[in-house]
């Protein structure tokens, strides 16, 4: 059982690259257990992702679960990578719930799946998306789906079944492969953590494009899941209909993952209100 809540020091990668993002422009910054997000609405991160495709740019586009927090607690590059993201979401009740429990009040939630239709809806053939991840046949489905209903362009259909390990031939191949193909959407389909490691070792060798952390997008493009209705998520109870639908893949997620989860965030509840966090917190803000 983790008892250790303190988050190491970490140095974040400069972004000489980094664009002015114009939807997160007026979006609250907060931190919630280690982790830097965007408290922002969907409808500012579809701003976003069609301004820097139109504007050529490079914008790296992240998000939180209970999962992703839990383990940063442990992995320092994942703070770093959130750290330098240029979006960081909130995805997931979990989240929303350490944050009105530490932060007093509710950030916006949403999921890949919820918002990425209305960018390539506004995009068309401006959106040249390359498939990393998925089993191979899937992400070609999820390519000619998205083709058929947004009038997308594919550049390229990578599945996520090669070293990804830092420096490793396959993942320098897989770099050059999508810098050739010139996407302007990179949709990093390889689960978590797998997929923000990769953009953690890899974010600086790729040429300008709009990278999203999308998880099981692909599944969802290629019809082999389909997304419980919005009242489900509402509720919070999203990850129950995911866990009943994929109990083999996803039961030690959440049947051993969200209670660690909740351990550390009752540390960080009991941290926050030990005598002279309040001065303390004041001299860190001054």
């Amino acid at each position: 059982m983790p008892s250790k809540i303190d988050v190491a020091p970490l140095t974040v990668r400069p972004r000489d690259d980094a664009p002015a993002v114009s939807g997160v422009a007026n979006a609250e910054t907060f931190d919630v257990m280690g982790l830097r997000l965007h408290n922002i609405h969907r409808s500012a991160i579809v701003d976003s992702v069609v301004d820097a495709v139109e504007d050529h740019g490079k914008l790296l586009v992240v998000n939180a679960n209970a999962h992703c927090v839990t383990l940063s607690q442990s992995e320092p590059w994942m703070r770093g990578l959130f750290a330098q993201a240029d979006i960081a979401f909130c995805d997931g009740a979990g989240v929303q719930m350490a944050t009105k429990i530490l932060k007093g009040f509710t950030p916006h939630r949403t999921t890949p799946p919820e918002w990425i239709g209305a960018a390539l809806e506004r995009l068309g053939p401006k959106a040249r998306v390359f498939w990393l991840g998925g089993a191979p046949e899937v992400a070609q489905q999820a390519a000619a789906s998205y083709e058929a209903r947004f009038d997308v362009v594919t550049a390229g259909v990578q599945h996520g079944y090669f070293d990804a390990s830092p420096g490793s031939a396959e993942s320098r191949a897989v770099i050059a492969r999508i810098n050739e193909s010139r996407p302007t959407i990179l949709l990093v389909n390889m689960g978590m953590p797998r997929q923000e490691r990769w953009l953690w070792d890899n974010w600086q060798e790729l040429s300008p494009v709009v990278a999203i952390t999308a998880g099981a997008l692909v599944d969802h493009a290629a019809g082999r899941v389909r997304r419980p209705p919005r009242w489900v998520a509402n509720l919070g109870v999203e990850w129950l209909v995911r866990l009943i639908r994929e109990p083999r893949r996803l039961w030690r997620r959440y049947l051993l993952g969200l209670p660690v989860f909740g351990v550390y965030l009752l540390g960080y509840a009991i941290k926050a209100n030990l005598p002279g966090q309040d001065r303390a917190q004041s001299k860190i803000s001054a």
